[in-house]
């Protein structure tokens, strides 16, 4: 059973394990040197997440989709339009990365595209982009060596990134907002 502390956001999972609600699964966390194995649990990751993405929020009625897991967090229909906007956007820096020498990407105001017309549509149109664009991710995170891991872009906020650490990221930010989904369907 899952308990909530309001005051200071903490979780207890069914292990007993303190956690922030913010961060369920912990912050990313991108290894010291990037190898190929790393990239390829990254990747089986990726590979099954949209058929579990589905198994969590198909059927959920319109009063579910409203729930958030904490206090002025999005809701679940904001998480999973999110979800294939980030994908999108970290996939198409991925891709620059990997083509152009260096280049720059810019910002952009994740708050502000939640709240934009097209995520109202129901879920299914967000979880029709992530199968196919997963799909590519991990046909193209497989195909990549380790060389390719250290080519960068930068992030006009951000600075410096590397390949691998964006297939990290991809990775790891639709877990934690798998997460987040199930903390408030728990609720």
């Amino acid at each position: 059973m899952i308990e909530y502390y309001k005051n200071k956001q903490l979780i207890k999972n069914e292990r007993r394990i303190l956690m922030d609600v913010k961060f369920p699964i912990g912050k990313l966390e991108i290894p010291k040197k990037i190898t190929k194995s790393d990239v390829t649990k990254w990747m089986e990751q990726i590979s099954t997440y949209t058929t579990r993405l589905r198994e969590v929020v198909d059927g959920l009625s319109e009063e579910q989709l409203q729930k958030t897991y904490r206090e002025g967090a999005w809701n679940i229909r904001q998480l999973v339009h999110h979800i294939a906007d980030s994908q999108v956007t970290m996939y198409h820096r991925l891709r620059l990365a990997l083509t152009d020498d260096h280049p720059t990407v810019p910002n952009f105001d994740q708050d502000q595209w939640a709240i934009l017309p097209d995520n109202k549509l129901p879920v299914e149109a967000s979880l029709k982009i992530l199968e196919g664009l997963n799909e590519r991710i991990v046909a193209l995170g497989n195909s990549l060596s380790e060389k390719d891991y250290k080519r960068q872009f930068t992030h006009e906020i951000n600075g410096p990134i590397t390949v691998g650490t964006k297939l990290k990221k991809l990775s790891w930010h639709q877990e934690h907002h798998l997460e987040h989904i199930k903390i408030a369907l728990s609720k």
